[in-house]
């Protein structure tokens, strides 16, 4: 899949889906159905235009191209949002990018999608235009819920990640660098793959989860038991972790690319009074993720 800046983009007969897409839950899934071309936006718009309290982001825009290729979408075009851009109008979006910068002969939204200064524009106004051809989504609901980016932020942080996942249509997931940290793990037999949260995206409430760890060039792929918090009964100091203790394996992951696919809570963290405590307790999170790994791999194909 291509990524295109918008000010590189040139005119051709595109299908264009509209949206920040966060997440690319199911919702963003309908709305991207048939289109050839998805146009988003970076940084998040709130995060220019409520600067003091921007949504943590459910997916950085590096995972957000990942889950659209994987739709067979063939460009993501990038808008770089900034104040002058908050700042054009409605008319102007449709004027200037839909149709002159992109060509569009078709586009797609959600029927909540609204754009341009002051949210002037809506999809009624698109479906006006006679320039393209306009589809607009229903709002995609799960066991009776709308799903939206708000409700699955929620939900992740309250540690309800599989009620997430039934939103998204995958397990929520965050990626980043193993990196060193103080080895007390492995004292106690648990030598983690340790990943520090970047600043402005989501992660799971603090507790311990079972999960999937997969390294980007899908040569590793294990079922791991997760902390995040920042482990009450060391006090660390060091702010918040994610530690995967990754299950059957052993080797070296450091300076390597790591996904963690959260499947389900197994608890909250916990102070324990002692070391021994803790690694009993450490002992049946390890079993607990196992069998949520098994199940989960019963039900999914290729698992």
């Amino acid at each position: 899949m291509q990524i295109t800046l918008l000010p590189d983009a040139a005119p051709r007969p595109r299908r264009v889906a509209v949206g920040e897409f966060d997440g690319v839950h199911l919702g963003h899934r309908a709305v991207i159905a048939g289109s050839d071309t998805v146009l988003t936006f970076e940084p998040h718009p709130l995060a220019v235009l409520r600067p003091d309290t921007p949504p943590p982001l459910i997916t950085s825009l590096e995972i957000k191209a990942r889950l659209v290729a994987g739709l067979g979408v063939r460009e993501l075009v990038v808008i770089p949002f900034d104040d002058a851009f908050a700042h054009q109008t409605a008319a102007e979006f449709i004027d200037d990018v839909l149709v002159g910068k992109l060509g569009a002969t078709h586009v797609s939204v959600g029927d909540n999608f609204r754009f341009g200064h002051g949210a002037g524009g809506n999809a009624a106004l698109l479906s006006a235009d006679p320039r393209f051809e306009t589809r607009v989504v229903p709002m995609v609901e799960v066991a009776g819920e709308v799903v939206s980016s708000s409700r699955i932020r929620s939900l992740v942080e309250a540690g309800e990640v599989e009620r997430a996942t039934a939103f998204l249509g995958a397990p929520f997931s965050v990626t980043g660098i193993v990196r060193h940290g103080d080895k007390r793990g492995r004292t106690l037999g648990f030598p983690t793959a340790n990943l520090v949260p970047e600043e402005g995206l989501l992660y799971p409430g603090h507790g311990v989860y079972a999960a999937r760890a997969l390294l980007d060039d899908t040569s590793l792929e294990r079922c791991a038991a997760v902390n995040v918090g920042v482990r009450p009964t060391f006090d660390s100091g060091l702010g918040l972790l994610i530690e995967a203790f990754l299950v059957d394996w052993q080797g070296d992951l450091y300076g390597q690319q790591l996904t963690v696919e959260f499947l389900g809570r197994l608890r909250g963290e916990e102070r324990f009074d002692s070391v021994d405590a803790l690694i009993v307790q450490m002992n049946r999170d390890v079993d607990a993720a196992r069998a949520i790994c098994a199940a989960r791999s019963a039900t999914v194909p290729g698992r």
